[in-house]
This record gives structure tokens, C-alpha cells and sequence, in this order.
């Protein structure tokens, strides 16, 4: 997606060990016509497709998901990092390794809000290892719904997320696809 490629390039910044931070508009701060645009597109994508729900971890990906989910007319539903007091006792869980914080943890969701016949649109701003991704199928695949694939802002195409992912039989759809970064300079893969 051209408008996503040009606002990384414009605003976007690389650090040591291959993170591309984009939180001026993707992921602290919000630029809400760009995710727009960005949940249009994944419409488009994913179109007849039967999608009901749409699936994201907290928090990067809520922002995403939400504005998304009304080009499905769907209600989104996030995976929690830590079980709080309000939520529903019986919950589906995994374990998932975050990149970005170097760490497991895990993550849950409440057995009330997915099932069997669900068909779930994953959701979400990064992949680069695709631990998120695959912890969420994980999910979904405990609950007896079908995954109907992974919508993914930014993707890191240099790292093996995409291969993982669809190594379990999932569609992976990638708005930008960095090929390489250093120095404040992303190569994005032509699509």
C-alpha cells in the first residue's frame, strides 16, 4: 500500500536490532484517516471471505482492528497479556514471545466471544518472528474457529513471520513489506 510506504519513509525511524518505530502514527499516536484507508484496503483483501470477528493482541494492534472491523461490520475481540478480575473465568490461553520486548508471557481470551463457526480475520501492525500471529491461531484453532488469514500493516520480509505463519496453513496479507533497513533507510518489497 503506496500511502502506507510513503508515511514509514516520511516518518518512520530505525533503531539497532531491527525495529522500525512508527508511533507517530501507527502505534502511540494514531493518524485515524491513514488507518482508515489501511482497513479499507484489508476490506478489499479479505472480501467474501465470511469474516464475523476480527482477532488482535493489546495493544498495538487494537487501533487497527477497530477501524477495520467496520468495513466488516464485525465486532473485534483483543487477547488480553494478563488475566484481570473482569474477565470470564473459562478463557482459552497461550504463550507467545514478543519481538519487540524480548520476553513470554501469556495471553488470553474469554470463551464467550469465540467459537466454533466463528470465522476470524487476524489483525495486526507487525510481523516479524510471527509469535503474535501464531499464539492468536493458536487461539482460535483451541476454540474450533477458522482463521481466514492474518491482515499485517507492516511486515518485516527479511525475518521468517511469514513463513511460520503460513507453515500452519494461514493466508498472510501484508499492507507494506519492509526488505531491508539500516541507517533510517527502508527498501520495501514490490508487491
Amino acid at each position: 500500500m503506496e500511502l502506507l510506504e510513503q508515511r514509514i519513509l516520511k516518518d518512520g525511524q530505525v533503531f539497532p536490532g531491527n525495529i522500525l518505530k512508527v508511533d507517530s502514527f501507527l502505534n502511540h499516536q494514531i493518524d485515524v484517516d491513514l488507518i482508515a484507508e489501511m482497513g479499507k484496503e484489508i476490506k478489499k483483501i479479505y472480501n467474501g471471505c465470511g469474516v464475523n470477528k476480527i482477532l488482535t493482541i493489546e495493544a498495538s494492534g487494537i487501533g487497527i482492528a477497530c477501524i477495520t472491523a467496520q468495513f466488516f461490520s464485525c465486532p473485534v475481540l483483543f487477547a488480553k497479556k494478563m488475566k484481570t478480575k473482569n474477565i470470564a473465568a473459562s478463557v482459552y490461553k497461550t504463550q507467545v514471545r514478543s519481538f519487540t520486548h524480548g520476553t513470554e508471557y501469556d495471553v488470553i481470551v474469554s470463551k464467550d466471544f469465540i467459537g466454533e463457526g466463528d470465522k476470524v480475520l487476524i489483525v495486526d501492525d507487525f510481523l516479524a518472528e510471527g509469535n503474535a500471529l501464531l499464539g492468536l491461531i493458536d487461539l482460535c484453532r483451541q476454540a474450533g474457529a477458522e482463521v481466514v488469514g492474518c491482515a499485517i500493516a507492516i511486515e518485516k520480509g527479511f525475518q521468517e513471520g511469514r513463513n511460520r505463519v503460513e507453515a500452519k496453513g494461514v493466508r498472510v496479507e501484508s499492507l507494506a513489506i519492509v526488505e531491508s533497513m539500516s541507517d533510517n533507510t527502508v527498501t520495501f518489497r514490490k508487491q
